[in-house]
């Protein structure tokens, strides 16, 4: 066993960091992925749910998602988008969905 952990786990944990290092605190509420391939890459596609108070901050790091460069162990992030958002007072529930390919 390599010790080296999936991409899924990755992404959850760099969209934390990245979120904190812009003073936002988020929870990962749900995740999953699965499998996907082309003619030519291997990965995984990602839908991963957040919960954390809407701000100003939060909009611009949500905007920011879709041209991010993320650092993921064996792994590419080749598309990030916000799929879905759910606004109720000051709290928001975000709907990610990721491409990650193997870095070959």
């Amino acid at each position: 066993m390599s010790g080296r952990l999936d991409a899924g786990t990755q992404l959850e944990r760099v969209l934390v960091r990245t979120a904190e290092a812009e003073g936002i605190a988020l929870t990962i509420l749900a995740a999953d992925w699965t499998s996907w391939a082309s003619a030519t890459f291997t990965g995984a596609r990602h839908r991963i749910t957040i919960a954390t108070i809407g701000s100003p901050l939060l909009d611009r790091w949500l905007a920011a998602l879709p041209e991010a460069e993320f650092r993921l162990r064996g792994h590419l992030v080749a598309d990030m988008v916000v799929a879905g958002e759910r606004r109720a007072r000051d709290r928001v529930e975000i709907e990610l969905e990721a491409l990650t390919v193997e870095d070959c």
